[in-house]
């Protein structure tokens, strides 16, 4: 695959980076040596590699599914403009 001025322009407008007319054709070239290195690993075998999640092998620690309220209501409603009890107090808005 290879980018021209054109390609560099439309990506550009579509990042909506300002990109001069005097950097398309440098930009050009260096995207392209970009995508030829990313091609280049298309050649790598990888048959046989199971797909990896993480560069380290750990297990990623849970915590109990435990439901409660928090204990924080009455730092929750501090600030509420109005309340009633434990609830925040709002306007009716359907009839």
């Amino acid at each position: 695959m290879s980018l021209n001025e054109d390609d560099v322009r439309k990506i550009a407008f579509l990042a909506r980076i300002r990109v001069d007319e005097a950097r398309l054709a440098p930009l050009a070239d260096e995207l392209n040596n970009i995508v030829g290195w990313v091609e280049q690993l298309s050649e790598v075998d990888t048959n046989g590699i199971a797909p990896m999640t993480s560069a380290v092998d750990i297990v990623t620690p849970l915590r109990k599914d435990v439901v409660n309220d928090g204990d924080k209501v009455e730092d929750i409603l501090a600030n509420a403009p109005d309340r009633e009890g434990p609830f925040f107090a709002v306007p009716k808005v359907v009839e």
